[in-house]
């Protein structure tokens, strides 16, 4: 695996780019100025893919690396998202006002909100309040006739019998797809195994309202479990090659999370002594993760220990209406 450039100081961020192998390539998207928590991946070829875009704020960074990568306005052919959440999805119009030949490729329940960003502009400001801007910046809509949608299962032709194979995968989002390269068994994870962290080996939970349900994100592990394979991708962050371990700490945390939210909420804890009470149990949980201020600092501001816990959170109030019902 080779690492091309680096940021130079006092200009624009230049590309990171990591060479995976098999015409497959890792661009760090820099998101808000922070470098290692966000992927993007192009996999280069007859057909050349790109998946994950990053935010709107980091097309600059993602359209330099692909330059770079010999990627010319012309060559893209497809820009894949694993789910519409605005760090995955939010450079979509852009990349798309910049490769006037890609295809959009969504699952067909975010589709609709990439083609009109209003209501999921509104559902991401609830979450991060004035750190929007900031860390993200305006989602551009994309024209319809741009946009193909996947159902439970589908596939993106990549060229020369290459393909990507997708199914659906929601827990973490309705709108999640899982992508399975046919040629290297890479499984794009997007946030449905949660956040990877390179630097100590950890998956930290990716559980935000307004969609997280432990059911079907059990469900989703193991169906990508089933897929048996031989990598995998995280949009947050990076490649991974002990996949069975991986999944492992995944389902664990999350259980572990659940668990955590679920005492503080049975036991009528409001909302904010929730999160700061789990937060302390986690840091308690991870003495390397927070060992390094920067590194946790720049984790919390991509998944925050409060969108986690709220996430849980809504999803308990819903299932208790529900046993009501």
């Amino acid at each position: 695996m080779s690492r091309h450039n680096a940021t130079v100081d006092n200009q624009e961020p230049q590309p990171i780019i990591d060479d995976l192998g098999d015409d497959v390539f890792a661009i760090d998207t820099q998101m808000a100025g922070h470098a290692g928590i966000t992927s993007s991946y192009l996999i280069r070829g007859s057909r050349p893919c790109l998946i994950e875009t990053g935010t709107a704020l980091s097309s600059p960074v993602v359209i330099a690396a692909l330059a770079e990568l010999g990627i010319d306005k012309d060559d893209l052919a497809t820009v894949v998202v694993t789910h519409i959440h605005l760090d995955h999805a939010g450079g979509v119009g852009d990349i798309a006002a910049a490769y006037p030949n890609a295809q959009v490729v969504v699952h067909e329940k975010g589709a609709r909100h990439l083609a009109d960003p209003t209501k999921l502009v509104a559902s991401a400001q609830r979450v991060f309040g004035p750190d929007m801007d900031r860390m993200f910046g305006p989602l551009i809509a994309t024209p319809v006739e741009r946009l193909t949608t996947l159902g439970e299962k589908g596939f993106v032709d990549l060229g020369d019998g290459r393909r990507l194979d997708t199914f659906h995968n929601p827990g973490h989002a309705s709108h999640h797809v899982a992508l399975v390269d046919s040629q290297t068994g890479d499984l794009y994870t997007g946030d449905a195994a949660g956040v990877f962290v390179p630097d100590t080996a950890e998956v930290r939970p990716a559980t935000p309202p307004p969609d997280f349900d432990l059911d079907l994100a059990l469900d989703s592990l193991q169906r990508m479990r089933d897929a048996a394979p031989t990598r995998l991708l995280f949009s947050h962050f990076g490649p991974v090659t002990d996949v069975e371990v991986v999944f492992d700490q995944s389902e664990e945390e999350l259980r572990y999370w659940v668990e955590q939210v679920s005492q503080a909420y049975y036991a009528r804890m409001d909302l904010e002594h929730a999160i700061a009470m789990v937060k302390e149990k986690d840091r308690e949980r991870h003495p390397s993760f927070y060992a390094d201020d920067e590194r946790a600092l720049k984790f919390e501001e991509l998944s925050s220990t409060g969108a986690q816990v709220s996430g849980i959170w809504r999803w308990l109030e819903k299932s208790a209406q529900e046993a009501k019902d």
